[in-house]
């Protein structure tokens, strides 16, 4: 058990049975009656957003998140299959653990799953990823006039707003956090 006065955003805890990420986390002390934290909390199980509020000092129960090394193999249907690199085991995740981050995998590609009592609950991905432009338009001289960017495809799917001097079959480096582009690599 932990008190509300402890946790912080990141970490992990058992409300009700239900596994929640703590997303926001605020000690407020009135200036009458008992001070008490307001927490923004996401349901690992089905993804929803909750507000929950709790007594300071009030103790939860804290869930330890095991994060494993994994790399991506490949996507079968609608599952996606990861091995882990120390036991050469393979395990399926579903579309709603890897949610829109499939747009960020690329083959042999080594990522962090998140796994709770040998439960896979999230797919952490590294800062930033490298992909191959496979679809673009060329710059045309005089096009800077309307706009200075133009839009790409990677390998992925994803499509990215990139500067003009981008082509074809270059590798770019993305930001996976806001979905941006970075460099040329």
């Amino acid at each position: 058990m932990v008190s509300t006065n402890d946790i912080r955003p990141g970490q992990s805890i058992l409300v009700e049975n239900t596994l929640y990420l703590i997303l926001e986390y605020q000690h407020v002390k009135p200036g009458k009656g008992r001070a008490f934290v307001k927490t923004k909390l996401k349901n690992l199980s089905s993804g929803g957003v909750v507000d929950k509020t709790f007594r300071a000092d009030e103790d939860v129960q804290q869930a330890f998140i095991d994060k494993q090394v994994f790399q991506f193999l490949y996507k079968d249907s609608e599952d996606y299959i990861f091995m882990n690199n120390d036991s050469f085991e393979q395990i399926t995740l579903k579309q709603e653990i890897v949610e829109n981050k499939h747009l960020f995998l690329t083959s042999n590609q080594e990522v962090t799953i998140q796994m709770y009592n040998d439960t896979p609950i999230d797919l952490v991905l590294p800062a930033t990823v490298n992909l191959r432009v496979t679809k673009a338009e060329p710059a045309v001289k005089g096009d800077t006039v309307s706009s200075s960017t133009k839009s790409i495809t990677c390998e992925t799917g994803l499509v990215l707003n990139v500067p003009m001097f981008i082509e074809q079959d270059e590798m770019i480096k993305v930001d996976t956090k806001n979905s941006t582009y970075m460099t040329r690599v």
